[in-house]
């Protein structure tokens, strides 16, 4: 059996990772690279395995870095199956044509504004191929084996991440041995809001595990609201703007989770909270629709408030004209917008509005990936590249760890020891990590493995 790693192999965007057996060819996720615009895109443009000889692709969960290419997978000939959870389903194919979206109105905007000569900025994929992927999806509750055929079967674990994130488990029947793969895709925390903990695996003879925090640890999810709290009453003070970066599916809904709770607490400074993002409307609509399976907190919760996401003075905007109108409007007011890591979408313009006000603040919440705008705003850099254009940085830059949807090497550290204890590890690779986080895990969890823990780099393959 070989793997070979395609993508978040000493780096942290672009999950994919190929499995390949005497009888098959599996791809576990098939997401975007993130990052410079033209390193980034000379990545995604192409794929480094024929999509024509995949059987099928097994997804972790619907985050863009994660997902994000598939549709361009259907245009290149794929023909198998694509495996998930029925919330990753529910979540997916709006998060794909969001995608298909933002690339169609950057591709407009970047033709009128890059220099001649740049690379091309055409969408790599287009709604019809997001509707196209549709018909190859096959979903699989949580805890329930699945038998793909008479050499392979899968079980999706809660990963606690996002709604519908999922450990894989891989049973390959390997020249008359059976082997056990485990990817986790994106662990999450323990009791972080709305999710469930990551559950523990049984045993397995390779893991394929994220390593996104492995040298860090973060401050309890709770702290959060006391930050919120804090930036919300100083924007009362300075009249200033607060511009919040969030992904629209998982981080969004936690933030305005946090900020009902002290409405409910009735700690909630009186900003106007306007959630920018089409996307994550809808997406919330997503998680109203799974209510039933939110943590114990959450649904005690909604014993005496039925509307985990609502609150007096809370907006959602839906029309591109109502975000950019958000631009002429004083402060002091709260904007939450994708994308996360600054890379695309209304939070890009809402950004380049905010920067030369010294008033105003960018909370930036979880990781940054190198080469993005998001990553060169939380270094406080005097200048920042938007649309290849330099502006000058004078707002405040907050940078709020607790509300990150990744385990911290604490959370990586038990759940490993969890593992071990439950029938062990064979041979590990990190991935989904920079080098130093990577080589940190590595030490920290190398007791609980068989074989020394590997770091497999970008197009590396090995043989398990």
């Amino acid at each position: 059996m070989k793997l070979t790693f395609l993508g978040a192999a000493g780096e942290v965007t672009g999950s994919q990772h190929l499995i390949e057996t005497k009888h098959r060819r599996i791809l576990l996720d098939c997401g975007l690279f993130q990052g410079p615009r033209r390193e980034s895109r000379a990545k995604n443009e192409q794929f480094f395995c024929d999509p024509r000889n995949l059987d099928c692709v097994i997804l972790s969960h619907a985050h863009i870095d994660h997902c994000g290419n598939l549709p361009r997978l259907m245009r290149f000939g794929f023909q198998g199956e694509l495996y998930c959870t029925p919330a990753t389903s529910d979540v997916l194919e709006l998060m794909l044509q969001d995608s298909a979206k933002i690339q169609e109105e950057d591709a407009h905007y970047l033709k009128k504004v890059l220099h001649p000569g740049h690379p091309s900025v055409q969408p790599l994929y287009d709604k019809d191929d997001v509707r196209q992927l549709r018909k190859a999806i096959r979903t699989i509750p949580y805890g329930q084996w699945e038998s793909l055929s008479n050499d392979m079967r899968i079980r999706f674990l809660e990963a606690g991440h996002i709604l519908g994130s999922a450990i894989t488990e891989i049973d390959l029947l390997d020249d008359g041995q059976w082997k056990r793969i485990v990817f986790t895709g994106d662990l999450g925390r323990k009791n972080l809001p709305l999710l469930g903990d990551p559950q523990t695996i049984e045993r397995c003879d390779v893991l394929i595990c994220e390593s996104t925090y492995g040298n860090r640890v973060h401050p309890p999810s709770s702290d959060i609201k006391g930050h919120l709290h804090r930036i919300f009453n100083e924007a009362i003070v300075t009249g200033g703007k607060v511009i919040v970066p969030a992904f629209s599916l998982g981080r969004t809904q936690h933030l305005v989770y946090f900020l009902n709770e002290l409405f409910n607490e009735k700690q909630l400074p009186r900003v106007p909270v306007v959630i920018d993002s089409p996307l994550a409307t809808r997406l919330t609509e997503v998680y109203r629709d799974h209510y039933n399976v939110m943590d114990d907190e959450a649904k005690r919760t909604l014993k005496f408030d039925p509307d985990l996401f609502e609150f007096p003075g809370l907006e959602y905007t839906m029309n591109q004209q109502e975000s950019i109108d958000l631009n002429h409007r004083k402060g002091p007011l709260a904007i939450i917008s994708a994308s996360g890591m600054c890379e695309g979408g209304r939070v890009v313009h809402h950004i380049k509005h905010a920067l030369h006000t010294i008033e105003n603040s960018i909370v930036l919440i979880g990781f940054q990936a190198v080469g993005t705008l998001g990553r060169a705003l939380a270094e406080r850099r005097p200048y920042v590249k938007i649309h290849d254009r330099q502006f000058e940085l004078k707002c405040h830059i907050e940078q709020l760890d607790g509300l990150s949807a990744h385990a911290d090497q604490q959370d990586l550290y038990h759940w490993f020891e969890a593992a071990s204890n439950a029938g062990g590890i064979g041979q590990c690779f990190l991935v989904h990590g920079e080098a130093e986080p990577a080589k940190a895990l590595a030490g920290v969890v190398k007791d609980f493995v068989d074989e020394e823990v590997i770091i497999p780099q970008f197009k590396q393959t090995f043989e398990v």
